[in-house]
């Protein structure tokens, strides 16, 4: 059997698998608690292996890992970035949210205020940061096919990303909640073991002497020592200094405030098992962000610069599927052909598992938040009908979001997925936390931070360097970048937080002040949480 039929067989088992899982969940989805939630009916264990299977995204794996070839020390600081939100998610969001609301992130705003003015707000900024965090995932999947099956042609890398698409809104359509979840658990194990693997192939090659392979790969990278210190990539200037620091804010507080993430909260049973599946999730999401430092470096040390260096004509998105196939003999050996496919084949698992969450976030906000809240003004809506109007937005946030990847090839996935953040920092963030802990805070408020620091975040990107006027830009050819960050969170996320209280203070809001302390008691305690959350 040739080298390139063996990785395909490898690649269409895990689909296939997948697809079973799909199509077995489907069978148990029967109410609309199922379809959003999964019937509440996951362990803490469980979902902190879902939430791992959601979060080490194709970002983390492909991106972070190629980064950190290129950059050394400074690619590494998505990794601290991504583990330290982790504790702010834990200590401010997880437990309340899952008290205080139901299916969505709007829940538990609408609980206390208008329910039309903010379901539409948090609903539109749900589907921003989702298709955002899509076109990440989708360009990691078009590169890895194409480098899996050997195609070249840009027509054949567009038909993957379409392929992809597809198959996320089967999953998302068919197996709802219960189908999404399960196949992040078994991405995560099976992304789990993969990095193991490979972590120990490329120590073994060392010696297990980390000292060795840092040397040899400041010595490969051409960089030499400046390679294992900061400032590669963000300190030759005062501006990419700012810049690293408006990243750092966007990572560490984008995770808050991210859709996907949140409702993962909603499928466990009570609030202490919203907790143990978010420690569970710090130590699996913990130990393969130390396992990207080996496979980063690893990537830095034994391949050449010209497959990982863009400016080379190398993807560095590919950084670790080619590490895999170099430690297990080189290109044309079985024992690498049969790595790459392995790799390969976990990371297309893991776009696809969290591509799945992401759609599934947002077509539940349309259908639960718009749809329900918003146009049926909460009348008796039934079930059957709000899971139906999920599964065509589902569609919809498909078409979109193939529709947007295909020229966002060019771009690092690790960089798109920030933005995601920045913007979920920017919008999402300070409505929660706002309405969690301040008794005036009001629908104005609330409307003011979402779409103020939607705006800004998506504002500021349109014009800066990611878009126009740098040869790795969106559009290389022409410039219209009169904002020098790559990052907009330095200025996105205050905004949103000042916008909230410029809101709120000038307007009261009585009737929100007094279900504030319900929403307190709620959230706090878990009391009443499995009823309606309607007014």
């Amino acid at each position: 059997m040739d080298d390139q039929t063996l990785t395909t067989i490898l690649f269409l088992s895990v689909v296939a698998l997948t697809i079973g899982i799909t199509f077995w969940a489907s069978r148990q989805t029967k109410t609309a608690t199922d379809y959003y939630s999964g019937g509440r009916s996951f362990s803490g264990f469980q979902n902190g292996l879902a939430i791992g299977g959601d979060y080490m995204s194709a970002a983390s794996f492909l991106g972070i890992s190629g980064a950190i070839a290129l950059y050394g020390y400074d690619g590494f600081l998505y990794s601290i970035g991504f583990l330290v939100a982790w504790l702010v998610a834990l200590l401010l969001v997880a437990e309340m949210l899952r008290n205080a609301g139901r299916y969505t992130m709007a829940d538990q705003l609408a609980f206390r205020m208008n329910q039309r003015k903010v379901r539409t707000a948090a609903s539109l900024s749900t589907v921003v940061v989702s298709i955002f965090y899509l076109l990440a995932q989708m360009v990691g999947a078009g590169t890895l096919v194409a480098l899996l099956l050997g195609v070249d042609s840009e027509a054949l890398k567009n038909l993957t990303i379409v392929g992809v698409g597809i198959l996320m809104i089967f999953y998302v359509t068919v197996g709802g909640m219960k189908g999404t979840t399960y196949v992040q658990i078994v991405k995560a194990v099976m992304l789990m073991i993969g990095s193991a693997v490979i972590v120990f192939l490329v120590l073994l090659e060392f010696n297990f002497n980390l000292s060795s392979l840092l040397g040899e790969a400041a010595e490969n990278s051409g960089k030499g020592e400046p390679f294992l210190q900061p400032g590669l990539q963000y300190g030759s200037s005062l501006t990419s200094q700012i810049d690293f620091l408006s990243l750092g804010l966007a990572l560490v507080l984008g995770t808050a405030g991210l859709p996907h993430i949140l409702i993962r909260f909603y499928t466990v049973p009570t609030a202490r098992d919203a907790r143990k599946s978010v420690l569970w999730a710090i130590g699996l999401i913990g130990a393969f962000y130390l396992m990207t430092l080996v496979l980063g470096f690893g990537a830095a040390a034994m391949l050449d610069r010209d497959q990982v260096d863009p400016v080379e004509g190398g993807n560095q998105n590919l950084a670790s599927p080619l590490l895999a196939e170099a430690v297990g003999g080189g290109e044309g050996s079985t024992g690498g052909a049969i790595l790459l496919a392995l790799i390969a084949a976990v990371a297309f698992a893991t776009i696809l598992a969290v591509v799945a969450g992401l759609t599934l976030a947002s077509s539940s906000s349309v259908a639960h938040d718009l749809y329900k809240g918003v146009f049926k003004k909460d009348q008796e809506v039934s079930e059957k009908d709000e899971v139906r109007v999920a599964r065509i937005a589902a569609f919809a946030i498909g078409a979109i979001a193939i529709a947007l990847s295909i020229p966002a090839q060019r771009l690092n996935i690790a960089f798109l997925v920030a933005l995601a953040f920045a913007v979920a920092a920017s919008a999402n963030l300070p409505a929660i936390i706002y309405n969690m802990f301040w008794r005036r805070f009001n629908t104005r408020g609330a409307t003011w931070s979402i779409y103020g620091g939607l705006l800004a975040a998506v504002g500021l990107v349109f014009f800066s360097p990611v878009m126009s006027g740098a040869p790795t830009s969106l559009f290389p050819d022409s410039d219209w970048s009169y904002f020098p960050l790559n990052n907009p969170g330095i200025i996105s996320i205050p905004l949103g937080f000042l916008l909230g209280y410029i809101g709120t203070v000038s307007g009261r809001e009585p009737a929100a002040e007094d279900r504030f302390t319900e929403l307190e008691v709620r959230a706090l305690t878990g009391a009443g949480a499995e009823s309606a959350v309607h007014h």
